[in-house]
């Protein structure tokens, strides 16, 4: 006779996908019930550690690796793919930032110099803190990158939480401080990008997952050039730059070398990267028309308006080709 407990924990295995259900389900009921009392079981429940092990283990079997049916196996492939590429993005980002913004303080004299340190140390000793850490956390989206390509995964999962802090400053800060609240759209933006990077990489780079590696190329070669069409992208057009102008120039060149190189393959690979490089230019297309908006009424250089205008263009067509091209390829078998 089915006991209230067993009920109970077959609901909760209902989290669980299909699949996993059917090869584990009877094994993992017999588990849970082996040492519990035939004559307590119908005042019993599942305790909240069992609950949360279960949710874990869904998580973990949705996005499956090569074993798992297709379905759950491509998209897995495309969340893996989709924290990669973004962390990747966010690492590029932030060394190319922190480097141009000390050759510029440390080349122009005295003047620019004291204008960089009185960024840290102008407004008392609770600003400096959290100066210094917004500077210096989001260098950890490289050690992030860096750990992952090496199989280091609690190194990375650490790295990139660390790194996502500072977003949060711009929301939060407005409301423990004197700190002048931001342009809303842009802050959650910028937020929902870092954040949903780091919680894709610690939920699909799970202890089943196969070793992340990058499609092209040795992890430093890529970074380096990420900073490369970065730092070019500012230096040559600074009339343009604003916090999302060297990313999204980035990630342009690097979607469109995506397609070029992949775009007849039919293989899973080719489906999980273009879904997950579709999923980064949504965002990065939200970002950027989130930090042009606020410009629009004021009186801004015309290089600016038209190089967002532009990027937020070829954002739009490259998203929605990388959709299409990602789309076919998975109904491809």
């Amino acid at each position: 006779m089915t006991t209230l407990l067993e009920t109970r924990y077959r609901a909760v295995l209902r989290l669980l996908p299909a699949y996993y259900r059917r090869a584990r389900e009877e094994e993992m009921v017999e588990t849970y019930l082996w040492d519990v009392d035939q004559e307590t079981q119908d005042q019993s429940r599942p305790t909240v550690g069992e609950v949360a092990s279960i949710a874990a283990l869904a998580l973990r079997s949705r996005l499956g690796t090569v074993q798992a049916p297709r379905p759950y196996a491509v998209l897995g492939s495309a969340v893996r793919l989709f924290a990669l590429f973004a962390v990747l993005l966010q690492a590029g980002s932030a060394l190319v930032d922190r480097v141009l913004s000390l050759t510029w303080a440390s080349t122009g004299g005295p003047a620019r110099w004291d204008m960089f340190v009185s960024d840290f140390t102008a407004h008392g000793p609770w600003s400096t803190a959290v100066q210094a850490a917004e500077w210096t956390l989001p260098l950890l989206w490289t050690v992030g990158y860096i750990a992952l390509l090496h199989d280091r995964r609690r190194l990375a999962r650490v790295s990139v939480l660390l790194a996502a802090l500072p977003t949060l400053w711009p929301l939060v800060g407005p409301l423990v401080s004197e700190t002048v609240p931001p342009e809303p759209a842009y802050a959650t933006a910028s937020a929902l990008l870092a954040w949903l990077s780091a919680l894709a990489l610690c939920a699909a780079h799970h202890r089943d997952a196969p070793p992340a590696s990058l499609p092209v190329g040795s992890p430093g070669i890529v970074l380096m050039a990420s900073c490369v069409v970065m730092g070019a992208s500012i230096v040559l057009l600074p009339g343009a730059v604003d916090a999302v102008w060297a990313p999204a120039t980035f990630f342009l060149a690097g979607s469109l070398a995506w397609l070029l190189w992949g775009a007849r393959r039919t293989d899973r690979t080719s489906a999980s990267g273009a879904l997950a490089l579709a999923g980064l230019g949504l965002l990065v297309l939200v970002a950027r028309i989130t930090a042009l908006v606020p410009w629009l009424d004021v009186p801004v250089p015309a290089v600016y308006v038209g190089g967002a205008l532009g990027q937020t263009a070829a954002l739009t067509l490259l998203t929605a080709a990388l959709t299409v091209v990602g789309t076919r390829a998975l109904a491809t078998r």
